[in-house]
């Protein structure tokens, strides 16, 4: 999957991936989906953020979250 409204530029927000080179970061958005479950109140709170940001910051971080099956022993 290609991310293209994801940056990541070291002399910007110190390296952390970023929404098209703002300094709004995908841990800043993938929070404020979660302070403002409604879009509405959202895009309110951050103008600058488009509808495709905020999927693609989502997208982001669960791509790169580390995601393990680990079995359990069954207890008898």
């Amino acid at each position: 999957m290609t991310f293209d409204r994801i940056t990541i530029d070291q002399n910007r927000m110190n390296g952390q991936p970023c929404v098209r080179q703002l300094r709004l970061t995908v841990r800043r958005v993938v929070e404020a989906v979660a302070t403002y479950p409604d879009r509405a109140d959202l895009f309110r709170e951050y103008p600058e953020l488009e509808p495709e940001d905020i999927r693609e910051a989502l997208a982001y971080a669960a791509a790169n979250l580390d995601d393990r099956v680990i079995e359990l022993a069954l207890t008898r």
